[in-house]
């Protein structure tokens, strides 16, 4: 029986030195990466060039757990590779309950989604006091549904920061949806391939959201990010400071 747990790693958002350092670690020590070709960039893989590399955009939930279990029967140290943070529209648990079914240990080191490298390439910050405490991610229902207590609507009226995976080909319902709630002229970002040398920042009107997209061709890999802190992002206005680091204001750390 083997004694190295599978590994499911998140690969960051793109850029190949965006992976924490345990989970470069763990491509280091591979025998095998299977990675998930269809969005993790192939220069992830430059990290072990030894080790067996398989890409999963054309395999089934069984074909992958199959080599798993192969490749784990055979003592083998692998790497289940995902795009961005696995625990975020990853497929990760389907994966691990097949694991489980035949006792092969796992562990998850997680990564850095797209949500977070498109705040650091737009200097946003999505949390700005007295203006915005919550950021929701989500995305619209699709071909996945979405739960109807989860809907883009309902979540939209919170006017909140948020951030929009997948829902890209479906621009016009998602931007009907923002404008009732944030506003036809409010400012929106489409974010596409964060990190990646592709990588655009395009702000835009909620009105104009969708003729951007198409104007653009950002027709995949994007999110989309409303909310006043992309607006404060965009305009850079005057803004309510933090009480952390305001002189005034005394903590368990500063008098």
């Amino acid at each position: 029986m083997s004694t190295n747990p599978v590994l499911f790693v998140g690969a960051g958002p793109g850029d190949p030195d965006l992976i924490t350092v345990k989970g470069q670690k763990a491509l280091q020590q591979a025998d095998l990466i299977i990675y998930a070709g269809s969005l993790v960039p192939r220069e992830l893989l430059t990290w072990n060039p030894k080790a067996e590399a398989v890409d999963s955009a054309p395999l089934n939930l069984d074909e992958i757990v199959e080599l798993i279990q192969k490749a784990h029967g055979e003592n083998k140290k692998v790497v289940r590779l995902h795009t961005g943070d696995p625990s975020l529209y990853g497929a990760i648990f389907e994966q691990m309950r097949a694991l489980d079914k035949y006792e092969i240990s796992y562990k998850v080191i997680p990564g850095v989604t797209a949500a977070f490298a498109a705040a650091a390439a737009m200097g946003m910050e999505y949390t700005l006091p007295e203006v915005t405490q919550t950021l929701i991610l989500t995305r619209i229902s699709g071909r996945t549904p979405v739960p109807d207590q989860e809907a883009l609507t309902l979540l939209a009226a919170h006017r909140s920061s948020m951030a929009i995976y997948l829902s890209i080909a479906h621009v016009e319902r998602v931007q009907e949806i923002l404008a009732e709630n944030y506003g036809p002229e409010s400012t929106c970002a489409i974010a596409y391939k964060v990190s990646h040398p592709q990588e655009r920042i395009v702000f835009t009107k909620i009105n104009a959201l969708a003729a951007t997209v198409k104007t653009e061709k950002l027709n995949r890999q994007a999110l989309i990010l409303v909310g006043r802190a992309v607006e404060a992002a965009h305009e850079k206005p005057e803004v309510i400071k933090s009480k952390l680091y305001d002189a005034g204001f005394a903590h368990g750390f500063r008098s």
